[in-house]
């Protein structure tokens, strides 16, 4: 007896996700960038469908890139997104010339336990912890700390200016003076927590991206990056290197 096959069963599309298509073409065709959207409760009635149906295909468009949640503002309508390298280039240290990132901040501080486990340090033991900020067409884009032990920079051993910038930077001039080792990243999607949103301009649990940066010399991990993008703003692409480039528009090259 020969066998029969089976058409497959269409699976219907979520509501939420229509009415994201709907919304998308309304932004196309009736919106500017910056521009305020109605209230939720306004939306909900002109589409016909549950407020919770709403939210769905709004943080859809939010993860998109499409909208923007503002502090105090509301939900409006995205610019395009902006093109930003991920990392220096090549195996360069971080704070290389022309990087991307501003210091803000350096001081001491014993790191989360993770990451002290990453760098092979004592869970008590206080590092380097270099803050830095990254602007795009004057719009914060993501925020950064960068972990750097002791050991990798022993001749650090004072430092004029005990916090701001001045220290930042006199860390990373330190750094830079290792020999090029090899870079790792990681990219996952996360929530922005309370500090992070802060930073960003977002409201907390907005989407982001956490691009996590290892630097190894030898055997040993010589300093580790946790750098968080506002992922409304950012794409990322990946080069057959391994390597990472956020872009703008619908073509990418490369990162070198």
């Amino acid at each position: 007896m020969g066998t029969t096959q089976l058409a497959p069963v269409p699976v219907p599309e979520p509501k939420y996700l229509h009415l994201r298509t709907v919304l998308s073409q309304a932004l196309d065709s009736e919106f500017s960038v910056g521009e305020i959207l109605p209230n939720e409760r306004e939306l909900a009635a002109r589409f016909g469908v549950a407020r919770a149906t709403l939210r769905q295909a709004l943080e859809q468009l939010e993860l998109e890139g499409r909208l923007q949640r503002r502090r105090g503002v509301g939900t409006t309508v995205a610019p395009p997104r902006v093109g930003v390298a991920v990392g220096a280039p090549g195996d360069a240290w971080p704070g290389a010339a022309d990087d991307g990132w501003e210091p803000l901040d350096s001081a001491p501080a014993v790191p989360p336990a993770s990451v002290a486990d990453t760098l092979g340090t004592d869970r008590e033991e206080a590092v380097h912890t270099v803050r830095r900020s990254r602007v795009s067409h004057g719009q914060p884009v993501a925020a950064e700390v960068l972990y750097v032990p002791r050991t990798s920079v022993p001749g650090l051993s004072a430092i004029d200016a005990p916090t701001g910038p001045a220290r930042a930077r006199a860390v990373l001039r330190a750094l830079n003076t290792l020999e090029p080792g090899h870079r790792e990243n990681a990219v996952e999607l996360g929530s922005a927590h309370v500090d992070d949103a802060r930073e960003l301009d977002r409201l907390p649990g907005a989407p982001v991206l956490i691009v996590t940066t290892r630097w190894v010399t030898g055997d040993r991990t010589a300093a580790l990056s946790v750098a968080t993008y506002r992922a409304d703003t950012c794409r990322l692409t990946f080069g057959e290197a391994g390597d990472v480039r956020i872009h703008h528009g619908p073509t990418a090259s490369h990162a070198s």
